[in-house]
């Protein structure tokens, strides 16, 4: 009994933690989706990196909280839509555990939707094709910010929503992306004269639809979230990209062109909203001034804030590549992060959502809360690191495999988003901390810093090209992770020599195996793409094999990490 509530109580913790993250929405590291990833259906649902990132933490971290805490308001259920609160069901603790389970199982299915998407459209449609649709989406995507308006949020983490506040957050959503969608119709022109690219008119015009139509579902999937409803969202989210996807992939085999890309954005937009809908079973009633929704509002506009900076770090260089260089430069930047950063990204929630509730409960537990910390740090370097390691070595014959010999060009963009995407996993570990010790305002702080390093490299590296604003987008977290655990030890306790060193070992081995996978894929280069790729995994594995055989060090790491994964497991 003592075991279980202590697991509650961790989990409260988190609840409360994720709470207080969703109104700064901000992270030491690239947030997990982002419209970066421009190009796949799924990006336009969840509108920005940091927002879909606090939504769906949010949706795990509510369903653990109400597990715990008294009962909270319904915004309505079944066909009726009832509204105004009411008494938590008895098994809310197992709805919630099953919910978890529900949404990584889906979060998974996203993943395997968005690289699909990448590796059979990339055959169809050339780099120019997907450069003008990253183009519009890389400046669309500010309304959509405005559009969600932090509501969406409000209304899961709300203590007590009744069916008029519902219906009125409805209608002020609805609204928001009625006025984007018309202000983007008519302001098409200043997108393309920005670009200069005449053809992105008609592109704004028919993509300034995805503001009403994800206007109009945003407080569905918000309900069915307070409801426990992860079923109905996990279907939505896979559905949705999937049905796009089919008409993306029909529509270039038609030779649709861009036209198939913009088809996928507007039915991954209609399709998700027919399915929560349906799933949700109400319709809004009229507004009604009665219903008091100032709080709701003031929680949203301070995530907008957040949010913003977090969308004009992210994006500065997507805006730089296409107003600088061009859609078919651009096509093949997308692309490139596409096919590595958004799958790296999306393996944050569920980590988080493993990691959190372990690390509130040693919060208090210092020499166990550094050891974990220190375990965590080693499992992300010695599975996800390892893999960025082969990519960053092997990126010519991962590129031909994956996307084809025409997007050859883009494989040094992608070795050094693979050497990014190292450094960002090194300072994840420094988020667990800031949400599991509740230093929310030192995070956002600390985000404004990161913000500004990566906007003043990828301006300076912009004087090198396309590769140069790659280079700069890698220099940016290599110089954001060592600053990140200094800030944090200034605010709490780290083992920061400890992570320091842990950090040194995991760098020192990806060099040596991306070393290692690049000279094999190069020794193998006269035989198939897939060939190469298998011998540099080799190659890759081999370092790691050769380093647990003769470097203790590391044999004590590899026995901390699989010791942790097992207790993880058991409990």
């Amino acid at each position: 009994m003592t075991d279980r509530r202590s697991v509650r109580a961790g989990r409260h913790r988190a609840g409360e933690s994720a709470s207080a993250l969703a109104e700064s929405d901000a992270s030491p590291v690239t947030p997990p989706i982002d419209p970066e990833t421009i190009g796949d259906a799924a990006d336009f649902a969840g509108a920005t990196p940091a927002e879909e990132a606090a939504t769906e933490f949010a949706e795990l971290s509510s369903a653990a909280l109400a597990a715990d805490g008294p009962a909270v308001g319904s915004s309505g259920g079944g066909t009726g839509g009832t509204g105004g609160t009411g008494p938590v069901a008895p098994r809310l603790g197992t709805q919630a555990a099953r919910g978890a389970a529900v949404t990584l199982a889906a979060q998974g299915g996203k993943v395997l939707v968005q690289v699909v998407s990448v590796v059979v459209l990339a055959r169809l449609l050339s780099p120019h094709e997907y450069g003008l649709i990253a183009m519009v989406l890389a400046i669309i995507g500010i309304g959509e910010l405005f559009r969600d308006f932090g509501l969406s949020s409000a209304a899961i983490q709300a203590t007590t929503l009744s069916r008029g506040q519902r219906d009125n957050l409805f209608w002020v959503n609805a609204a928001i992306g009625l006025v984007l969608s018309v202000l983007v119709f008519f302001g098409a022109g200043l997108i393309a004269a920005a670009f200069g690219q005449p053809e992105l008119v008609p592109i704004s015009h028919a993509l300034s639809l995805t503001f009403l139509i994800n206007g109009l579902g945003t407080q569905y999937r918000a309900d069915l979230v307070r409801r426990l409803k992860f079923s109905s969202v996990a279907a939505a989210d896979i559905i949705a990209p999937a049905v796009a996807l089919a008409v993306a992939i029909g529509g270039a085999l038609l030779g649709w062109g861009y036209w198939a890309l913009v088809a996928q954005q507007l039915g991954q937009a209609l399709v998700l909203l027919i399915v929560l809908v349906t799933a949700a079973g109400w319709l809004p009633r009229l507004p009604r001034r009665g219903e008091p929704i100032g709080a709701f509002l003031a929680f949203g506009w301070n995530m907008l804030a957040s949010q913003l900076v977090s969308y004009i770090s992210n994006n500065v260089d997507n805006i730089l590549v296409g107003i600088r260089f061009g859609p078919a430069s651009l096509g093949l930047y997308s692309r490139a992060f596409q096919l590595l950063m958004t799958p790296l990204n999306q393996v944050r929630i569920p980590l988080t959502t493993v990691a959190l509730p372990v690390f509130s409960r040693l919060k208090d537990e210092r020499e166990r809360f550094a050891d974990w910390l220190c375990r965590g740090q080693l499992a992300l370097g010695y599975t996800i690191v390892a893999g960025l390691a082969l990519v960053a070595g092997a990126a010519e014959p991962v590129t031909e495999l994956l996307l084809g010999q025409q997007w050859l060009d883009a494989a040094p963009i992608l070795r050094l988003f693979a050497i990014a995407g190292i450094f960002q996993i090194l300072a994840f570990v420094g988020y667990w901390v800031y949400v599991a010790r509740a230093l929310t305002g030192d995070l956002l702080r600390y985000s404004l810093v990161s913000a500004a390093i990566k906007i003043v490299c990828i301006a300076i590296g912009s004087f090198g090209g396309v590769l140069g604003i790659a280079i700069a987008y890698a220099i940016a977290p290599a110089i954001s992770w060592p600053i990140s655990l200094w800030w944090l030890s200034r605010r709490t306790s780290i083992p920061t020599a400890r992570l320091y060193a842990g950090a040194g070992r995991v760098l020192a081995l990806a060099a040596l195996a991306a070393g290692a996978a690049g000279g094999s894929a190069w020794l193998s280069g006269e035989l198939p793409a897939v060939v190469q790729v298998v011998a540099a995994a080799l190659g890759c594995a081999a370092v790691y094999a050769l380093a647990a055989l003769v470097i203790p060090v590391v044999r004590r790491d590899l026995a901390g990490v699989f010791a942790a994964a097992r207790m993880v497991r058991r409990h």
